[in-house]
């Protein structure tokens, strides 16, 4: 049975600027005891307040997603999408880095003013009632048996690149790619010995594009004799070019249709994760697939964002 998702009232704790880019918001209250953390790259939905009205409409029930769709717009709180940085259960507290993009948007300007004492509402996987009761969904990294990985995404996904890299095995091998503005917006972050961490500042560069460009050189030099990736296994040494020719979930219309698919765990012994703006996720899906020749089910891709477009 699939977690119940609810609603979660929390007050902000602490307010840290981490970088010229990035916020961490620190949510705590005892409402979060009954809070399920289900992965490691989880998402939740953030309810933003109304300006002087607050969520005194939030619905809170069983059917509160329903309930919230039926409102007003005047009086619909709005939701966004974001990944937990980290979940302390014994202290009930949450941390969200959020990416600050000045006046653009509800959630950028909450966080450009939030303070210590302010209300939220997150929406979260509630604690199962019985053993039976699995949490599930919202969480899609899932290596496997793989030993070697690849991350790639921009700053909106720096967050759950980062909470994956701090659980990694200390055996694990790979390399990581996470493009952010500046120079000045690279994050501390703890990794294994074998894997590579590599921040690309854009410092106005076209947004993806930088990271692509990396993307790209690792495939180049991982391509190995068999003519699939090395260390692919099995699944993965597909002729290069050859792979997945007809795969429909690469001519997917980012405009359109949402850019997610996230294979089972499989034994193949390398992972690839790529999140972030629709385009330039489904640019590299497209590229290690078809040009490298690694088998889908070995990439899981998730289109955050899409650019000119605000999230439903």
């Amino acid at each position: 049975m699939a977690a119940r998702y609810r609603v979660f009232s929390v007050r902000v704790a602490a307010v840290v600027s981490l970088t010229p880019a990035f916020v961490r918001v620190t949510l705590s209250g005892d409402d979060l005891g009954q809070f399920s953390s289900v992965g490691l790259d989880q998402r939740i939905k953030v309810v933003l307040p109304i300006p002087g009205h607050g969520f005194t409409d939030l619905p809170d029930g069983a059917d509160w997603y329903g309930a919230w769709r039926a409102l007003p717009d005047d009086t619909r709180n709005p939701l966004r999408t974001y990944t937990v940085r980290s979940f302390r259960p014994d202290a009930h507290e949450l941390d969200i880095d959020f990416v600050a993009h000045g006046d653009t948007g509800p959630a950028s300007r909450w966080v450009a003013s939030c303070a210590v004492g302010d209300e939220l509402r997150i929406v979260g996987p509630a604690v199962p009632s019985s053993p039976a009761e699995l949490p599930s969904g919202a969480a899609e990294f899932a290596p496997g048996a793989a030993n070697r990985i690849l991350l790639a995404g921009d700053e909106t996904a720096a967050p759950a690149i980062c909470a994956i890299l701090e659980a990694l095995d200390v055996t694990t091998v790979g390399h990581v790619f996470i493009e952010v503005p500046t120079d000045a917006d690279r994050l501390p972050v703890t990794a294994p010995a074998g894997v590579e961490v590599r921040w690309i500042a854009r410092n106005g560069a076209t947004h993806g594009a930088r990271m692509t460009d990396h993307v790209h050189a690792w495939a180049s030099r991982a391509v190995g004799d068999a003519g699939g990736v090395s260390g692919a296994g099995a699944a993965g040494r597909a002729v290069s070019g050859a792979a997945d020719a007809g795969d429909a979930l690469v001519d997917v219309d980012v405009d359109q249709q949402v850019l997610w698919d996230v294979p089972p765990a499989s034994d193949a012994q390398l992972y690839a994760w790529i999140a972030g703006e629709a385009a330039c996720v489904k640019e590299l899906r497209r590229h290690l697939v078809r040009g490298v020749g690694l088998d889908r089910r070995q990439v899981a891709f998730m289109g955050y964002w899409r650019h000119g477009r605000a999230e439903n």
